[in-house]
């Protein structure tokens, strides 16, 4: 289990990323959703330990995360939103290499690991390519595999499936909740439907705090009754969101869809609408500007 208590963390330009953030994450897939700017980036880097917070703290397990980062790197696998490769190293090579920095000295045993992780992340017939001429979904699973070195017990994945083709993205999150029913893997992304896909649990981070926690069947009960759509024209946007609380938009065979939060029927052609965690976040992002 991991805990993050009254995390803090002010940028030497004054910037506040994390404002007392408290934050417990069990065993299975977490989601941390959010916009970008949010401090989800910032967040995940302090839990592996790449920067030290202003204040709070961080414990996983029985590790002190900031007093004994040594210790947390060694059961921890990190996929960063960017991350580098050698471009003429193969993917093989890479791993090996990788596995050797992480502790695995034995000849065999490294083997071992890392022909089981590439048949795991689907690249062993490309093994001996480049990474160079890897696609974009191709790179992300190079990513988790050499985040899986050495069975870590916490796994922290930042904005995997940003940029990737559809068939990539479901390849990317079948991986994911494979390897996501007996460790703590955490997914930070501002896409909703990766965390809808995924995550038993999730929370929604804005300026820095986390402003919604729980399951996300729970939180969509909570809207239950609440959102209702309409069609309207582009023009009759701006006097709809005089009149109601419009919590988002999007376009439809060229005409906007909007929904609007609604404990009430607000009549005037609007039709219920069944919330999903789309709606959630666009609610509580909404109130959360309202009340800053």
């Amino acid at each position: 289990m991991l805990t993050i208590q009254n995390l803090t963390h002010i940028y030497a330009n004054g910037t506040k990323a994390l404002d007392d953030v408290s934050l417990t994450v069990p065993n299975g897939m977490f989601g941390l959703l959010g916009p970008n700017g949010a401090g989800k980036s910032t967040l995940m880097r302090t839990v592996a330990t790449l920067q030290t917070p202003t204040s709070g703290s961080v414990n996983f397990d029985g590790i002190d995360v900031i007093n004994q980062p040594e210790l947390l790197r060694r059961v921890l696998g990190y996929l960063p939103q960017d991350f580098g490769v050698y471009p003429r190293v193969s993917a093989y090579d890479m791993l090996d290499h990788m596995a050797i920095l992480k502790g695995i000295a034995n000849g065999r045993e490294r083997k071992t690991e890392v022909e089981r992780l590439l048949v795991q992340t689907n690249l062993w017939d490309v093994r001996r390519k480049a990474l160079a001429g890897f696609s974009g979904g191709m790179r992300q699973r190079f990513g988790i595999a050499q985040a899986l070195i050495g069975a870590p017990r916490l796994i922290i994945v930042d904005e995997p499936t940003a940029g990737l083709d559809p068939e990539e993205r479901n390849r990317f999150l079948n991986l994911l909740a494979e390897i996501g029913e007996n460790v703590v893997v955490i997914l930070s992304t501002h896409i909703v439907e990766d965390v809808a896909d995924l995550c038993p649990a999730m929370a929604i981070i804005a300026g820095g705090k986390i402003v919604k926690l729980g399951a996300p069947e729970a939180l969509m009960w909570e809207l239950d009754g609440k959102i209702w759509t309409k069609t309207v024209a582009a023009s009759e946007l701006e006097a709809l969101k005089a009149k109601y609380t419009v919590i988002s938009t999007r376009l439809y065979a060229g005409r906007t869809v909007a929904h609007v939060l609604s404990d009430t029927d607000p009549g005037d052609g609007f039709t219920p609408h069944q919330g999903g965690l789309g709606d959630v976040y666009f609610a509580t992002l909404h109130a959360t500007r309202r009340a800053a």
